[in-house]
């Protein structure tokens, strides 16, 4: 007995999937004759559906994931931000230094040198680094 229809109808009625709706062969008759989606559920209700369970792990809950250190992404555009700011401050600061003969033109290369490193925290830093070269 062809119920094809039947189980696509059941299907969309109670929303499962194919392999889980099965018909019991004694009720045939009464599922042949159901046109309707309320027939379908009332059917159901009656037992002549049968509603197998979801097998596998999905009634299992899903383990959390750790993740790796690959995985991990530092905000590198404000560290960048953070290194330009400093670095044009203190350049600034050094160009003022220049044009008003206070440092040498070793003294500026080496200076400038320990900007890009970051050997300077700050303005104060390169300030009291300057003021002990002249002493």
């Amino acid at each position: 007995m062809n119920l094809k229809n039947k189980k696509s109808l059941a299907m969309k009625a109670l929303k499962l999937g194919r392999e889980r709706i099965i018909f019991l062969s004694s009720r045939f008759d009464d599922i042949k004759e159901a046109i309707t989606k309320q027939d379908i559920r009332n059917l159901k209700e009656d037992g002549a559906i049968v509603v197998k369970e979801i097998k596998g792990r999905k009634k299992i809950k899903r383990r959390k994931r750790v993740r790796g250190i690959g995985k991990i992404k530092k905000k590198v555009s404000k560290r960048k931000q953070e290194y330009v700011k400093m670095t044009r401050k203190l350049r600034k600061h050094v160009a003022i230094k220049k044009k008003s003969g206070e440092l040498s033109r070793e003294e500026i290369k080496d200076i400038r040198n320990k900007i890009r490193n970051r050997k300077f925290s700050s303005l104060k830093n390169l300030k009291e680094y300057t003021g002990g070269l002249r002493k």
